[in-house]
């Protein structure tokens, strides 16, 4: 390896480093100051809580062995929303990529519903679905299913046509073209699908567990609001931010092997 090699990766390990400190300490001055202005009664504790009540409720939950049942329920709610969410979204996406009538005559419907609010429905999901565990994840396959749909689908169609009638010259079925050359080209899209279907789902799964549930991160910030344990909502707000957070990350590392491969 060249020096200048060395000096480039160095360059880049160093800018790495940069950033992650950076984050460090805007999230560090963040609580900071939210704990300084709640101690100087500078903001309203009883709305906006602080640091270490919030920190104290987490712990409280923990101790309670109330925590990890309710983060497992949230989890789970989205891992299943989530994988029939892209199961179903790149299914229809190639039915409607392989019958492009069909495309033209779905499009519309698919745009109305994708800009219904789906709260609107949930009265309608629990009769259909019960007050369970069905309704929230009905719920977020709602709200993450159509926007797969719609992406992927883009994806497809926007493959350079060259590249198209290219292999078509080699005398490739529909099923070639599509294994081939169709879904390996849209793996960029794909991924970007499965950060808003994880986003999407997760969303969802805490609308859904508003309106009915007994367990998971959306039923302990209803509880706490119902309550008026204004800790609890916040604990249950920066629990979820850590959670899209860990999702999120786990994509990107989907992704980054993914473009290593192709």
């Amino acid at each position: 390896m060249s020096k200048d090699q060395k000096k480039y990766l160095r360059k880049i390990k160093i800018r790495k480093y940069i950033i992650l400190f950076s984050q460090v300490i805007i999230i560090i001055a963040f609580f900071g100051i939210w704990e300084y202005l709640a101690n100087k009664n500078i903001i309203n504790t009883f709305v906006f809580s602080k640091p270490s009540k919030i920190f104290d409720t987490i712990l409280n939950l923990i101790t309670q062995n109330n925590l990890f049942n309710h983060i497992f329920t949230t989890l789970k709610e989205v891992l299943i929303s989530f994988s029939l969410g892209i199961l179903l979204g790149l299914i229809i996406a190639i039915i409607l990529y392989e019958f492009p009538l069909l495309a033209d005559i779905v499009d519309p419907f698919l745009t109305m519903i994708n800009s219904l609010p789906k709260v609107a429905l949930g009265p309608l999901i629990i009769i259909i679905s019960g007050a369970n565990i069905k309704s929230v994840i009905v719920m977020a396959l709602l709200i993450n299913l159509i926007v797969s749909i719609i992406t992927i689908y883009n994806g497809f169609i926007n493959i350079d046509e060259k590249r198209i009638k290219m292999i078509k010259s080699f005398k490739a079925n529909k099923f070639q073209i599509l294994t081939k050359l169709i879904i390996p080209s849209s793996y960029k899209t794909i991924i970007s699908s499965l950060k808003l279907n994880i986003s999407m789902s997760l969303i969802g799964v805490i609308m859904g567990e508003f309106l009915v549930s007994k367990a998971g991160i959306g039923y302990l910030i209803i509880y706490g609001t119902q309550v008026f344990n204004l800790s609890l909502v916040m604990a249950g707000i920066l629990i979820l931010v850590v959670i899209s957070y860990i999702l999120y990350k786990i994509i990107t590392f989907i992704e980054s092997r993914l473009i290593k491969k192709f």
